[in-house]
């Protein structure tokens, strides 16, 4: 864990932990009811594991629906809110992001003339500037952006489970049902089943949250208020290009 720094832990790590759940009692069920030798060893090295690969696929997944979702908006939200028929921000602003832009990555800027011709050349031109700020904007100076970013990722990462995730619970509730089914009549002081009770409840409970309180609508505006705040992050370059003191030019020489 020490290991894992925040935004691994909160944006990956997190969706998986959340997207498991169910399965994750279900073993420690298992674990907790039997004695210790060969399936409950297994059972417990399984718990990491199961969590590590759920943080693997929910980042994949969660990349694949990122592109889906620029493809169907138009592009990134951070290169689509710098364009001149975009009104994020006030023309003032961009002017002075794209003049900002420009001056870290050596390119001109494009006119609007020029970005109706070719949107393309213009997004390119917008995506340099955006990826030199996530790479100068790592450090702690930026923590607002920085809890942006994570929550985007939580979100992402989230829905890239989902789909996952709601197989799995009704994976669960039948297994659960065929073993109450198996155990003939519905003993409510007998252990077992309450446990297995307990496990199609949360499942249930579960799948209803990862059913209506992940959505794709949720990610979108996420990835909107993380690439409004890395734009805005060009403000605190500015205000520090702007204090520095100027060299005073040489003096020259009195003449006689």
């Amino acid at each position: 864990m020490k290991s894992l720094d925040g935004y691994a832990l909160k944006a990956r790590y997190y969706p998986a932990l959340l997207a498991t759940i169910p399965a994750l009692v279900a073993l420690a069920i298992l674990i907790s009811r039997a004695k210790f030798g060969l399936t409950t060893g297994i059972a417990s090295l399984a718990v990491p594991v199961l969590v590590f690969a759920a943080a693997d696929i929910a980042r994949r997944m969660g990349k694949r629906i990122e592109d889906q979702i620029y493809t169907e908006s138009g592009g990134k939200p951070s290169i689509t809110m710098m364009r001149y028929s975009d009104d994020a921000f006030d023309p003032a602003s961009k002017e002075a992001y794209r003049a900002f832009y420009a001056s870290k990555i050596n390119q001109p800027i494009p006119t609007e003339e020029a970005e109706k011709a070719n949107i393309t050349a213009g997004d390119a031109f917008y995506d340099r500037g955006g990826a030199w700020l996530r790479e100068n904007t790592r450090g702690k100076k930026f923590t607002v952006l920085l809890a942006e970013n994570i929550t985007y990722g939580y979100r992402r990462n989230l829905l890239g489970l989902k789909w996952p995730a709601l197989l799995a619970n009704l994976a669960l509730m039948l297994l659960c049902g065929y073993l109450l089914y198996k155990r003939g009549t519905l003993d409510l002081e007998d252990e077992t089943t309450i446990a297995l009770l307990i496990v199609v409840a949360l499942a249930v409970v579960h799948s209803l949250f990862m059913g209506f309180g992940v959505s794709r609508n949720a990610v979108i505006e996420a990835s909107r208020q993380y690439a409004r705040q890395l734009i805005l992050s060009c403000e605190t370059f500015l205000g520090r290009e702007a204090a520095a003191p100027k060299l005073a030019k040489p003096k020259a020489p009195k003449t006689k």
